[in-house]
């Protein structure tokens, strides 16, 4: 007799206790692990279903049987992933202080993107409306309890659904800003000036900084650069990067391109 067992589908919310032979089980967590790779080191389209067949020795017809089609695979992945990430998110001692636990999990969240770009390419990549699979909702949950911790302890100025909105808008576009550009020209601190943009916005607080005088008056001459002739373009360039670093407080010594590749 065939061994069955009650199996929780997080793709599957009208029927979450199917029961599935535990062969399919097998069979699927396999598919799924083979499509995992895949995205990992060529992206989502490198996950064609003649590729995962392949890297999981199946027949393309079972992955049609066991996902539906292309889309219920790359979101069972995707699911995969983001169950291992909130898992390891539920676990984190949280911070005394709810605003900065709600940093910490922005950062949190950004690395996550930054780090698996084929995963996140899939989450974000479909704006239609649809049911949240229990693993994403749980995901949303956490924020909204950060959310929650902080109108608790009488620091939110929004509503707590406009704060979630704003989180999961702005934490969306700044993971896909930065995924846009060239690894090795990554603004580095384009996720703290999000961040701090709308914990600003949310709160009413704002982190005190250190006067910026020196950056405002880059950023004015930077704009300027255009009104006048009196650099060459490759002086216009250089000024231009060198412009940028001190408007963003930017204190490296060298920009990334011109570092010597000298053995020191």
């Amino acid at each position: 007799m065939e061994t069955k067992f009650r199996y929780v589908d997080p793709m599957n919310e009208h029927d979450p206790t199917s029961e599935v032979p535990e062969p399919m089980v097998d069979m699927r967590s396999r598919i799924v692990a083979a499509a995992a790779v895949l995205i990992a080191s060529g992206g989502r389209d490198a996950a064609t279903t003649r590729a995962v067949a392949n890297a999981a020795g199946v027949q393309a017809p079972t992955i049609y049987r066991l996902f539906g089609d292309k889309r219920g695979l790359l979101d069972a992945v995707a699911q995969h992933g983001l169950a291992s990430y909130i898992a390891e998110k539920a676990v984190r001692e949280p911070h005394p202080d709810p605003v900065q636990e709600l940093r910490d999990g922005w950062d949190m969240h950004v690395e996550f993107g930054l780090a698996h770009p084929g995963l996140f390419a899939i989450m974000a990549g479909d704006p239609r409306p649809r049911p949240l699979s229990p693993v994403a909702a749980a995901g949303v949950e956490v924020l909204r309890r950060r959310v929650r911790n902080i109108a608790l302890a009488g620091r939110l100025r929004v509503s707590e659904t406009r704060a979630v909105g704003l989180l999961e808008s702005v934490g969306l576009g700044t993971i896909l800003t930065l995924l846009g550009q060239p690894e090795n020209r990554r603004d580095p601190g384009l996720s703290e000036c999000a961040r701090e943009a709308v914990v600003a916005a949310i709160t009413g607080e704002k982190v005190a900084t250190a006067d910026h005088g020196v950056s405002g008056a880059a950023a004015t001459l930077r704009a300027s650069l255009e009104q006048t002739a009196a650099v060459t373009s490759g002086e216009r360039h250089l000024m231009e990067e060198l412009l940028d670093r001190i408007a963003d407080g930017d204190e490296r010594a060298q920009p990334a391109t011109r570092r010597s590749s000298a053995p020191a």
